[in-house]
């Protein structure tokens, strides 16, 4: 019988009509036998995956999510261990400890966990993810420390309470900027939603370990210590293995500092899986040349002469300058992505001259023959009109996002107008 039509849902099954005596019949398609929806793997992938995967995902999605899954298990454990110790500092199964006095350590604790929630809130922006599970993990182990302090106990826990709300903030922050990340078809609400499921699986696995576990490890603090350090190192290197599972093709200020200098060297654009892998994790100690992007116009310029200066060989909607050891760069309110990005660059081939880690070449040996800073920023905006169109046809080819960027720029706009001659 030739077929007439087929249709697909997603990866999940496929169904071919066929037309049989002048009726229309469907059929699924071989490789995918059961009912509609009503298989195990069907009905999971429908609960704990988005629709359409793994096309509506990005290609990293499965394996960060893996890792993702298996740190949140191991801080799962942790967290029961932690729980247990803050119990028993708090008086649980202690004959001498009154009820009203277990309730008023546990409020306090509870105080100031949300009082450090509001002050992180409006104090800081996003920590690296790693960072903040490193933070989590210092959190637990003073809990579990506390109960063997019992003057300290108090001040302990308030402590890591104070740690937790930090990781609360920068964990809920990260994890919006992977999830734009994932999401291919404008379905950022769908993978959060399948993130909350998978994220209760893992809980309620946790659950069902943890009352093993507890029976285990009550009265017996060694026991404790030795699967909390063991769970620790399992959460530590899964973070450490998702957060490099992830390749962004957004550009932020490392990873196009690094496909720049790669540019610069051989004229190779690296894609974002190879920048990616060579973005650092960890901060860097080593002294650098500070960019400050999107500043007022008075910590750039100082007098009119300084404005005359950086707006000779300039003709884009930003000026840039170095000021007391900073690259600075004021955005006109006209500027678009192109005209960021172009910024940044510039920026990044200066902060290099100023302080070069490696003997330079090219383009770049060129530019630090300039003799005062002015000369420097002159030289460079005939260096970007020079590389930077093609450069920027180099990144779309790459498969890099070029409409729009992590590029970490300040909210202050800055209009100028040049002298008439």
């Amino acid at each position: 019988m030739p077929v007439v039509a087929t249709e697909r849902y997603g990866s999940l099954e496929s169904w071919k009509y066929q037309l049989k005596d002048g009726v229309m019949e469907r059929e699924r398609e071989s490789g995918n036998g059961g009912t509609t929806g009503k298989t195990i793997i069907g009905v999971f992938k429908s609960v704990f995956l988005p629709q359409g995967y793994p096309e509506s995902v990005s290609g990293d999605y499965l394996q960060y999510q893996f890792w993702d899954t298996l740190q949140a298990f191991a801080s799962s454990l942790s967290g029961t261990l932690a729980t247990q110790a803050s119990l028993r500092g708090v008086g649980v199964g202690n004959q001498e400890a009154t009820v009203a006095a277990a309730t008023i350590t546990w409020l306090l604790r509870v105080f100031i966990v949300c009082y450090g929630i509001i002050g992180y809130v409006n104090a800081c922006a996003v920590f690296l993810r790693l960072v903040a599970d490193v933070l989590n993990d210092i959190a637990m182990f003073m809990e579990i420390l506390a109960p063997n302090f019992p003057t300290c106990f108090t001040l302990i826990v308030c402590s890591a309470g104070i740690f937790k709300s930090i990781v609360g903030v920068a964990g809920g922050a990260t994890r919006a900027a992977l999830t734009l990340h994932q999401a291919r078809r404008d379905n950022m609400a769908d993978i959060s939603a399948k993130d909350g499921s998978q994220e209760t699986l893992v809980n309620l696995a946790g659950l069902l370990v943890s009352l093993i576990l507890i029976p285990l490890v009550t009265d017996n603090p060694l026991l404790t210590f030795v699967l909390f350090f063991l769970f620790t190192i399992l959460h530590l290197c899964a973070n450490y293995k998702a957060v490099r599972s992830v390749v962004m093709e957004t550009l932020n200020e490392a990873r196009l500092a690094i496909v720049l200098h790669q540019y610069l060297r051989d004229g190779r654009v690296l894609g974002p899986l190879e920048a990616n892998h060579k973005e650092p994790v960890f901060l860097e100690f080593r002294r650098t040349v500070p960019i400050k992007l999107g500043v007022r116009l008075g910590e750039l310029i100082y007098t009119s002469e300084d404005l005359n200066l950086a707006m000779k060989n300039n003709h884009k909607p930003f000026l840039i300058g170095v000021k007391r050891g900073s690259v600075c760069v004021c955005l006109g309110p006209d500027a678009s992505v192109c005209d960021e990005i172009r910024a940044v660059c510039q920026a990044v081939c200066l902060c290099t001259v100023l302080h070069p880690v490696s003997p330079l070449e090219g383009a770049l040996k060129q530019l630090s023959m300039s003799h005062n800073h002015w000369e420097l920023v002159h030289e460079s905006h005939k260096l970007m009109d020079q590389i930077f169109h093609p450069f920027l046809k180099a990144l779309e080819v790459a498969g890099w996002q070029t409409s729009r960027t992590l590029l970490d720029w300040n909210e202050w706009r800055v209009e100028w107008k040049k002298k008439s001659s």
